[in-house]
């Protein structure tokens, strides 16, 4: 709303006082005279901003207050909310036409007159963050913070980029008291052997660093790229006394050079940028840059006696990668088509649909090699095909073996199948070799802080393997990235091809056979691998929760039967209005066709499934042109008019603009919202649209779903507070960096696998909440909860979940183990001891889509929020 209240004439507000008796201390100061010019500038200056923002001109209302302010300060209070809403509606315009620079100076001149305030700071976080500026954004939401901590919209904004900056794997990390150690043991024998430069690259929170000088190292230098992390370092070095000893450069250590960055060669590099899959942080690079610029050279010779001081080294010293084939449906379903009807609809038309993760022996930007898992909590467990194989050793410590990495030729590898089972991914872990005594595990076995790498299989589309049967697997390295392949199956003595594609008819279980020739199995096996050869050319990829949500059939199955039911009762309902009606102008209305808008996220179904419903116009949000292309021959082969299929987006300027009418004269008979995002959380902003949505329904119309119910429960889980934030200074060898790290700690622990989690359950599941879309009077913000604890032990988390109701009688639930939605639990900041038969008070909470849970228990005085 355009602000409209007249401003009282300048000249009458009050100017400093030249007259007022002068602070104590202080000269007086010769009294200014007053610029007749100069306020006359500032009171029409003044006029035109209000003039101009009356008239929604924003940029000329905003040149106007910068000048008004910075010619006269004294009225920053007074024009402050004028001020903000101006800079606000004209950086929304600025935005809008991509003039990005435009913008920031914007800001940047807005908070050299209010650098305080802390509205306009996390209204520029937000614009950063949106741009893809996450470590600049989350200091911004920081300052917002520190100068006003109740305000709710920079601490969901904060949270919401902690998440990006600092990962929870960061947490996982530092509690590993086992890693933290054999890294402390294997950097102290290097120092105490003579290496007493030493670089840290990557250094994080500065733990690598800070044992090398507690060991004693005479330099110690560090590097990190994230700005988030390298200030972060900063203050830890600093709270642990070692600040005018480590010197931490914000840089990446391949822009490292000497002199000019460290004043000369160092004898030790230490670091831990590996992920998953060994090479995905770069290590390889790092350390070939390090070898060459950085470090001492090597070690020449096991029989040559050289200076430690005058060598380099490298911990770790190297690293042996282990894989494994395995079977799970929950790896599956997140990567290829596992079914051939979705909801009413058949998809034999819809090409090959997979997800981005895919591998093959040659680079493909488009496609990331592997993905991450850990196995051990993995929904529906896996089933080991092979046993654990050897890939690949590297050692660290040879700079040539480092730089022959990519070149080095395709290792084929036969594996032995030990167990049948459907051929669905390689998992792969190593063995990080930190010195000659000392190695860290990251297997699937092990209690570690680490997931494992998984190279899904996309090319078998339900391939069984057999006992005796061998895999054959090809590892390469081509972009410094480590590939695996699964490309055949040698049975009784033939090849079988993987990376063929196979018929829709190979798919799943083979049909046993009660006369079982395996001459004519292997005929037929080798029959439908050879039918088609070349890659498909309707080749679509989705996201891996797209293919875990066109896999999830109960999903599709209740949306089909709820538009069903919603499209036969408006029918119903405009036979009776027609019956009710007297003459012909009405008689028409009901061969009209309804009209349906799907505004899901992503790729989605549900409109071409209300459109094969007959009679219905449907549009879709799908935005892609290789997906809106999918779509379009599903409909065709569903014998869906192509008319009656629409893409909203390509009749919308602006997407913020989506919901509206679908004409002048119509109304929805159905709006699909998506309401819940993968990682578990409501959608921001749901409600607005919902009660946008409710005014652009025709009569009897619905939006879907109708209702969410939030469900959840109280439990004790010592894994969830170990991946949420740093426990005290044990399990970080007794550097302070808990307190630091721990400001990035978030209440609400998303993208949880609720099925898998370690808990003990302490309670029933409980209604938390209610969000009704349909009926915006029955909503409400606070609600409070009383929750009978059924064990004893400590409440450290409240996992939360929904029902989704399109309608009174049907719902999904994002729990079921078939969904492709993932949980979230809000961590308590300090667990409760609770008592079987105490009774927990649950305040939860509800702003713009985000929820908060405190807890106390009944009759325990002094409540914990969190």
């Amino acid at each position: 709303m355009v602000c409209s209240f007249l401003l009282p004439p300048l000249l009458s507000c009050p100017m400093p006082n030249a007259s007022a008796r002068p602070k104590h201390g202080r000269r007086t100061r010769r009294r200014r005279r007053e610029d007749p010019a100069r306020n006359e500038l500032v009171s029409s200056s003044l006029e035109s901003a209000q003039q101009c923002l009356f008239n929604q001109d924003y940029g000329t209302a905003f040149v106007h207050y910068l000048l008004v302010l910075n010619l006269a300060p004294m009225f920053k209070d007074f024009a402050r909310e004028s001020f903000r809403f101006t800079l606000f509606k004209w950086t929304e315009e600025l935005d809008s036409v991509g003039r990005i620079q435009d913008l920031f100076d914007c800001y940047e001149q807005a908070l050299e007159l209010f650098p305080a305030d802390e509205v306009i700071l996390n209204s520029m976080g937000e614009h950063l963050f949106r741009m893809g500026f996450r470590d600049e954004a989350a200091g911004h939401f920081h300052k917002a913070l520190k100068l006003r901590p109740d305000y709710p919209e920079a601490r969901e904004n904060f949270y919401r980029v902690a998440n990006w900056l600092v990962e929870r794997w960061h947490f996982l990390m530092l509690n590993d008291h086992g890693r933290n150690r054999k890294y402390q043991q294997a950097i102290q024998k290097a120092v105490q052997s003579g290496c007493n430069t030493v670089l840290d690259i990557g250094t994080g929170t500065g733990i690598l660093g800070m044992c090398a000088k507690k060991a004693g190292a005479a330099e110690v230098y560090a590097c990190e790229l994230s700005k988030t992390m390298y200030e972060l370092a900063c203050e830890v070095v600093t709270a642990n006394g070692m600040d005018g000893s480590i010197k931490i450069l914000h840089m990446k250590s391949l822009e490292m050079e000497v002199p000019k960055d460290i004043p000369h060669r160092v004898s030790l590099v230490v670091t831990e940028t590996v992920d998953a899959g060994l090479f995905g942080e770069g290590i390889i690079e790092s350390l070939i840059h390090a070898w060459h610029h950085l470090l001492l050279p090597p070690q020449r010779g096991e029989n040559e006696f050289q200076e430690t001081s005058a060598t380099g080294r490298v911990i770790p010293a190297g690293a042996t990668v282990f894989g494994m084939a395995l079977e799970s449906l929950e790896i599956r379903r997140h990567h290829r088509l596992c079914v051939s009807e979705v909801g009413s609809l058949s998809i034999a038309a819809a090409g090959e649909l997979r997800s981005p993760v895919s591998c093959s022996p040659e680079p493909d930007d488009s496609m990331e090699p592997y993905t991450t898992e850990r196995l051990s909590r993995l929904p529906g467990g896996y089933k080991p095909l092979t046993e654990p194989f050897t890939a690949l050793n590297i050692d660290f410590n040879n700079v040539q073996e480092l730089e022959g990495l990519s070149s080095r030729e395709v290792q084929q590898i036969r594996l032995p199948v030990t167990q049948g089972g459907e051929l669905d991914a390689l998992a792969v872990w190593f063995q990080l070799h930190l010195d000659e005594e000392s190695s860290l595990s990251t297997g699937p076995q092990e209690d570690t802080c680490w997931e494992q790498a998984i190279y899904p299989v996309h090319s078998t589309n339900g391939f069984v393997l057999k006992p005796q049967d061998e895999l054959l697997v090809e590892v390469s390295c081509r972009d410094s990235f480590l590939r695996l392949c699964s490309v055949a199956v040698l049975r009784d003595g033939h090849e079988i091809r993987l990376d063929k594609r196979l018929d829709l008819q190979d798919s799943g279980n083979p049909i046993p056979n009660p006369n079982p020739n395996p001459e004519a199995e292997l005929c037929s096996a080798l029959a439908c691998l050879q039918t088609d050869q070349s890659p498909t050319k309707d080749f679509c990829m989705l996201e891996c929760s797209e293919m875990a949500l066109l896999n999830n059939s109960d999903y599709h199955q209740s949306f089909c039967s709820a538009l069903a039911k919603l499209f036969s009762q408006l029918k119903v309902k405009c036979q009776n209005k027609e019956r009710d009606q007297s003459g012909p102008a009405d008689s028409a209305d009901c061969s009209d066709l309804l009209y349906v808008l799907d505004v899901s996220e992503g790729f989605s179904l549900l409109s071409l499934i209300a459109a094969s419903n007959g009679h219905i116009k449907a549009y879709s949000s799908v935005e892609k042109t290789k997906q809106q292309e999918v779509l379009k021959r599903l409909a065709r082969s569903n014998n869906v008019p192509e008319q009656h299929l629409e893409f909203w987006l390509n009749h919308m300027e602006d997407e913020q603009g989506m919901l509206k009418r679908p004409s002048r004269e119509k109304l929805w008979s159905a709006i699909m919202l998506d309401c819940v995002e993968t990682c578990g959380l409501i959608r921001q902003k749901l409600m607005e649209k919902a009660s946008l949505a409710r005014c652009l329904l025709e009569d009897g119309g619905s939006i879907f779903p109708a209702k969410i119910v939030v469900h959840g429960m109280l439990v004790e889980s010592d894994t969830l507070l170990l991946e949420s934030a740093v426990q005290g200074q044990e399990p970080t060898l007794g550097f302070n960096i808990a307190p630091f790290i721990n400001q990035f700690t978030v209440p609400v622990h998303v993208f949880l696998d609720f099925s898998t989690l370690e808990c003990r359950h302490l309670s029933d599941s409980v209604e938390l909440f209610v969000l009704d879309l349909m009926d915006s009077t029955a909503n409400y913000t606070n609600r409070e909860v009383k929750v009978q604890a059924t064990s004893a032990g400590r409440l450290t988390a409240i996992p939360f979940w929904y029902h989704i109701y399109l309608d009174q009688e049907i719902s999904v639930s994002t729990l079921s183990q078939n969904s492709h939605w993932k949980q979230a639990a809000v961590v308590l900041q300090q667990p409760l001891e609770v008592r079987a038969g105490d009774r927990v008070h649950l305040a939860v909470k509800l702003h713009k889509s985000a929820i908060s849970i405190s807890a106390h228990i009944e009759n325990t005085p002094g409540q914990m929020e969190q």
